[in-house]
């Protein structure tokens, strides 16, 4: 009788979810220990295991923003960069984009570059496009280059020659003397043979950078959960929404930057619903993504370590990644997000956020200024008593001690009122990252579905939903710990690619899908192994391209484009059509789980739901702020298990989540014990944040974490510049 235990570490609370055999479910949730995360997993998997046997445990799938905080914090291991020469000042002039207020910057210095101009080589050799040798490797010149490196004390090496996904045959040879001298080297044909050397050689780098840092941690942690007797194998989710074993991973640490917001994502696609806007609300963050026809939207290229909105996604504000990945916005606007009043006078909320060390002022840990939770906690949303299943009480005395002292004070404004406005800036945030994955994008967010999940999203779904005319939001099972719960969904899969022109497509792509057959150790054509194939397809003479899947027949495959270009630039172009490149993902489905339903006994999280017996009323009642009704209004208190349907006001809470439903909603539990909320008639209009002295306008922008509506209109045109092909 086999379990598996899905792992998801967050900015501030480390989820943990445990599935029996029957489809039985128990999670927990704890703070998460930043110097050590495999400390707060340990705690969390400890819980959930309660009595069962370890050794029953048979799959262990984790996601972790270990990859994306190295990034960051710049915590990775210093990287040597080798090219072919005369492209050594490559990354040193790097590529940037000012964004946001760079644009007016007179005094404006570029980031540092990912591998300091001193640590760039060079060595002679030269490869044409079509893979052919046009000057031979010197192979002295590369063992000097690797005693120079090992004697700077430098210990990983990123390698990336041009034309290298031609022919890779001189890259491995650098790779084989380097090796030699430095103990970790990273080639570009090994990590992502495309072309555009420039992107090919940041992703490498970004590969070297976090590969030792993820290495080190997959063992370590492997080791702790040998200490708690699971000796399963552990999984890690990629960016894109697959699963790949610890060992690929570590090789390929790049295509796990975007490892935990993926998780959410596929919970998120769970929810049976085709068309869905995914809202992931933590203590760190916010992350929206466009769910269509039950699949989210994936992209090829995305940006890390860059400044602005959107975790620095935006083309030319950090480092490329050329690695699929799920395309979602990210906002710095979680329930740790910190409010503050600017020089201005101006009411901020975010993106610096309190983590779990100290955390909000109200977790009573060391930290006095005030958060979106505090806010919230002000307002009457949240139970002091039960937040996370009862395993941090609120201490509301120092909730309201912060938003006086550095809020409300300041401002001349009422406790509820400053509360309030943090809590419609945090809304006017994560409706701007809404924005960018629909109406920037020419989609008509209306007829799509809200699936709300995190720890704070239920809280904030609707009064988001409002401001785009979204009327159904969905609050699942389990929401608080929906990234969790979905890692047990992805499917242990690899994919290969490679930018191949006038290549035989048959020969390549049966190649591609050998290699990722082998990094997944499984053979194709067995049970439950897949390969989907695509292809890289441009306007003939364009400078970009398109994934499509792949079709035998050439006017299948461009009709295929030809569709997609219409979806994507919102025009009709017709023409000679060549491939550029062809991708292999492949998959190895798990046998079917059963359904999920609650454990019996209690974890970390609180006690496990039964969601049996006649449904009942409101367990209580209290307090809460609603502008509609003139302020704090007497409030039913529902316990998701007990919920049959009502009207807003009302406050719905379970072991992992608050779900607030305004007044002109209407909340109703389903069969699966989701939570649906519907807007009375058309979705309610916007609301303006609470007034007051310098108190924040709806939409207005703080200094990192927001965008104003102008810069929004900017971004849609800068997007409809940046995506014209040619």
């Amino acid at each position: 009788m086999s379990h598996s235990i899905g792992i998801d570490v967050g900015g501030t609370f480390t989820d943990v979810v445990l599935r029996g055999p029957t489809g039985e479910i128990t999670v927990a949730k704890c703070l998460s220990t930043h110097d050590d995360p495999a400390e707060g997993i340990v705690v969390g998997v400890a819980a959930v295991l309660g009595r069962t046997d370890p050794s029953r445990v048979t799959r262990v799938v984790h996601a972790t923003t270990l990859a994306t905080n190295a990034v960051l914090e710049r915590r990775g291991a210093r990287v040597a960069f080798v090219t072919t020469r005369g492209f050594r000042s490559m990354i040193p002039l790097g590529r940037y984009a000012r964004v946001e207020e760079d644009r007016y910057d007179l005094r404006f210095d570029p980031p540092a570059p990912p591998v300091a101009a001193g640590d760039c080589f060079e060595v002679p050799e030269r490869v044409n496009g079509h893979g052919e040798v046009l000057e031979p490797l010197d192979e002295a010149a590369v063992a000097e280059v690797g005693e120079e490196i090992a004697r700077r004390g430098v210990t990983s090496v990123a390698v990336c020659l041009l034309h290298a996904y031609a022919n890779p045959s001189h890259e491995r040879r650098v790779a084989e003397i380097l090796r030699r001298s430095v103990p970790a080297v990273v080639i570009s044909s090994d990590v992502w043979p495309e072309l555009r050397e420039y992107e090919r050689a940041t992703t490498t780098i970004m590969s070297a950078y976090v590969g030792p840092v993820m290495a080190g941690y997959l063992r370590r942690l492997a080791a702790r959960l040998a200490d708690l007797g699971i000796t399963a194998p552990v999984h890690v989710m990629d960016s894109s929404g697959g699963v790949m074993p610890a060992e690929l991973a570590a090789r390929r640490a790049v295509a796990t930057i975007e490892s935990g917001p993926a998780a959410g994502v596929l919970a998120a696609a769970a929810s049976g619903h085709p068309d869905v806007v995914s809202f992931d609300m933590g203590g760190t963050t916010a992350k929206t993504c466009v769910i269509r026809n039950g699949e989210p939207e994936i992209t090829h290229e995305f940006h890390v370590g860059g400044r602005g909105s959107f975790g620095g996604r935006r083309a030319g504000t950090g480092v490329p990644i050329k690695t699929p990945a799920i395309d979602l916005a990210e906002v710095g606007a979680g329930g740790g997000s910190v409010a503050w009043v600017d020089a201005a006078g101006t009411l901020r909320a975010g993106p610096r956020s309190a983590g779990s060390s100290p955390g909000p002022a109200c977790y009573g840990l060391g930290g006095d200024e005030p958060t979106v939770t505090d806010a919230d906690l002000v307002l009457g949303y949240l139970d002091a008593a039960s937040f996370a299943g009862g395993t941090v009480p609120l201490l509301p005395d120092l909730a309201a001690k912060a938003v006086d002292r550095h809020l409300a004070g300041p401002l001349g404004v009422s406790r509820a009122e400053a509360a309030h406005a943090v809590h419609e800036i945090a809304n006017a945030s994560m409706g701007s990252a809404v924005h960018v994955v629909t109406v920037q994008r020419g989609i008509d967010p209306r007829g799509f579905v809200m699936v709300a999940f995190g720890g704070a999203g239920p809280m904030h779904a609707a009064r988001v939903a409002s401001r785009f005319g979204i009327s159904t939001v969905v609050v699942p099972a389990y929401c608080g710990v929906a990234s969790a719960a979905g890692l047990l969904a992805g499917d242990l899969s690899a994919e290969r690619v490679l930018s191949a022109l006038d290549a035989d497509p048959v020969r390549v792509l049966t190649t591609l899908a050998e290699a990722a057959a082998a990094d997944l150790n499984v053979t194709l054509g067995s049970p439950g192994v897949s390969a989907a194939r695509s292809a890289d397809v441009r306007l003939t003479g364009q400078a970009h391209d398109l994934t499509v899947p792949w079709s035998d027949s050439p006017g299948e495959l461009a009709g295929r484009f030809h569709a997609r270009y219409r979806q994507v630039y919102g025009i009709e172009q017709r023409g000679p059509v060549e491939v550029l490149g062809y991708r292999v993902r492949v998959t190895l489905s798990p046998a079917p789980a059963a359904p999920a339903t609650p454990a019996g006994p209690a974890t970390t999280a609180g006690p496990a739901r039964t969601g049996s017996g006649a449904p009942a009323g409101p367990r209580t009642e209290r307090e809460a702020y609603f502008p509609e009704t003139g302020g704090y209004t007497p409030t039913p208190v529902y316990d998701r298990a007990d919920l049959r349907e009502t009207a807003g006001p009302a406050i719905v809470e379970d072991a992992e989540a608050t779900i607030v439903v305004p007044p002109g909603w209407t909340a109703r539990l389903t069969g699966d014990m989701s939570v649906v909320l519907t807007a009375d008639g058309p979705a309610p209009r916007r609301e303006r944040a609470a007034p007051g002295n310098g108190a924040a306008r709806e939409g207005e922008a703080t200094r990192e974490g927001k965008t104003t509506r102008e810069e929004e209109t900017t971004r849609g045109e800068e997007a409809a510049g940046e995506g014209r092909a040619g």
